[in-house]
């Protein structure tokens, strides 16, 4: 037990060893940390669902498209820009990951104050986007109270995961694990004290987020430069550190850029799902079974997806490192098995997802049982059932634009992004009123629903079919010419 625990707590140098056990060794703690951030939005979601109103929960799933909109720009931005300094590492080049480190501290500085202040300013268009409007006044405020604190607090996130994007860069994602189990705990306790005790409601659930995330990112840079002393930053790093940018920019911006095109096509899913609760005089209907369902059932597939996202997070950092290193025989073993390692969670998490949607089980985690309805475990396993049969297709994606992103062919991201986009706006806006030979509303056909369902799992397949050319060519075929 004890090897094993020095094992998780040595940085993994991934230009050695066998690939599988590399990739697993360092993948299994981010696996931990990307479920533990899970149980930061599970905790928020349990919490409201067991305390809010049904009003007040439809508003804080209604913005979950928002939020990854901003934030998962920022996290496209930081997992890019982590792949420089990867492979300076790989490459054996201790005062360019430094160089490296400072122009991302600059950058993830200036572009946390854009997207702040884009966000801030286009919440309340944004909000009537998705369907949610001052009509139905509970929903809106709690939609638009939510989101204002989370976006206020982007520079938290922005750094958070810039921090631990550099630490897996370099081998360590045990640091980001132990500092992320902190911030839960922390969002744990604060979601009690700022809902439950002060009565807050859904503005205390995103302040707590908020508190939590900028805690444990102060402590973990603390952290970082007391452990790492190569990581100390002096003036002779921030020398002529423009050069850098362009290098980090070319590589964190475009797969920011996908994540937010990503969050395009979800919003425009979320705001034709609305329309599943709208009544023909525009109000919502009782409870806001689709809303709510749906809700869940997305949850349940962040919660699933974990173990595929981790492991395309860890491929990111081997394909650099190897990269760098110039080891390309290693990066066609590591990507090859870890598309087998893929395969292999596919089963066992799709299995264990259809095991929960049995009574609508998933749905008594994030709703108090009076909200869980027949018509919200309609919609919820009828989305299920969907995304859960189709997620190896997620999990290609995963880890063959990791692939393509660790050997700094960043445009393939930008591809995908696009594909996804088009076959979500394609399906959502006109297969759903096609099928249901007109509007969509509360009293929609199941034709309709089930329509906007394969929306997801058509952008996969879609994307998974652009990266087989990025696979093939440079991964099995080894041809690319590095710069």
């Amino acid at each position: 037990m004890g090897k094993l625990l020095k094992k998780f707590l040595t940085p993994v140098d991934m230009r050695q060893g066998k690939e599988w056990k590399s990739l697993l060794l360092f993948t299994l703690p981010i696996i931990f940390s990307y479920l533990l951030q899970q149980v930061y939005s599970i905790s928020d979601a349990a919490i409201c669902g067991q305390t809010l109103s049904a009003d007040e929960v439809a508003g804080v799933n209604d913005v979950s498209p928002l939020m990854f909109l901003f934030l998962q720009f920022a996290f496209g931005c930081t997992a890019g820009f982590s792949v420089i300094s990867s492979g300076r590492f790989g490459n054996g080049d201790e005062a360019g990951v430094r160089k490296s480190f400072a122009a991302q501290i600059i950058l993830s500085a200036v572009i946390s104050v854009a997207i702040t202040v884009i966000a801030l300013a286009t919440l309340h268009p944004l909000l009537l986007w998705l369907n949610v409007t001052p009509t139905n006044e509970s929903v809106y405020n709690a939609a638009y109270g939510y989101c204002f604190i989370i976006f206020s607090g982007i520079f938290a996130q922005m750094f958070y995961n810039f921090i631990c994007s550099l630490l897996r860069s370099l081998g360590d994602s045990f640091t980001p694990l132990a500092f992320l189990f902190l911030s839960t705990l922390l969002n744990i306790g604060l979601d009690f004290l700022f809902i439950v005790a002060f009565g807050w409601g859904v503005k205390g659930a995103a302040a707590a987020t908020v508190a939590a995330q900028f805690l444990s990112t102060v402590a973990c840079f603390v952290y970082t430069f007391v452990k790492y002393k190569n990581l100390r930053l002096g003036k002779e790093d921030f020398k002529e550190v423009y050069k850098d940018f362009k290098s980090h920019i070319a590589q964190g911006i475009p797969l920011g850029l996908q994540f937010s095109v990503l969050a395009i096509g979800i919003i425009v899913m979320q705001s034709e799902l609305v329309r599943f609760d709208l009544l023909p005089d525009g109000t919502m209907a009782a409870g806001n079974p689709a809303q709510n369902g749906y809700g869940a059932a997305c949850k349940l597939g962040n919660l699933l997806m974990c173990p595929m996202n981790a492991l395309g997070a860890g491929v990111v950092s081997f394909t650099a490192q190897n990269y760098g290193a110039g080891n390309y025989d290693r990066i066609k073993r590591g990507v090859i098995q870890g598309t087998i390692i893929m395969f292999i969670m596919y089963l066992i998490l799709a299995g264990t997802g259809l095991l929960l949607t049995v009574n609508g089980a998933y749905q008594y985690i994030f709703l108090s049982a009076d909200k869980v309805t027949e018509k919200s475990i309609y919609f919820g396993n009828n989305y299920a059932y969907v995304a859960i049969s189709s997620y190896f297709l997620l999990g290609l994606l995963f880890v063959w634009r990791s692939a393509a992103q660790g050997i700094e062919k960043p445009v393939f991201t930008v591809i995908v992004g696009i594909t996804e986009l088009a076959a979500r706006i394609l399906i959502c806006l006109f297969l759903p009123s096609a099928v249901n030979g007109g509007p969509v509303d509360a009293y929609a056909s199941w034709g309709a629903y089930f329509s906007l369902c394969i929306a997801d799992s058509a952008a996969w397949f879609g994307s998974a079919l652009v990266l087989t050319y990025p696979f093939v060519k440079y991964i099995l075929k080894q041809n690319y010419v590095k710069k």
